[in-house]
């Protein structure tokens, strides 16, 4: 499954583009989005996100 941003914690800082190593995270409108379709649930966004805005559910 993929990772899922909470996008009232969401800052948009742009950390967790930076660490995805399939670039499946882009920022849009100030907010973190995660393409589900590229993403691979490997938990490096949810590591570099200062605001625990993202997490990998089962």
């Amino acid at each position: 499954m993929a990772a899922v941003v909470d996008k009232e914690k969401c800052v948009g800082c742009g950390a967790c583009v930076d660490e995805c190593p399939v670039e499946a995270i882009k920022i849009d409108d100030d907010k973190a989005v995660i393409n589900e379709d590229d993403c691979v649930s490997c938990g490096a966004c949810v590591d570099a996100c200062p605001c625990e805005a993202i997490e990998v559910k089962d």
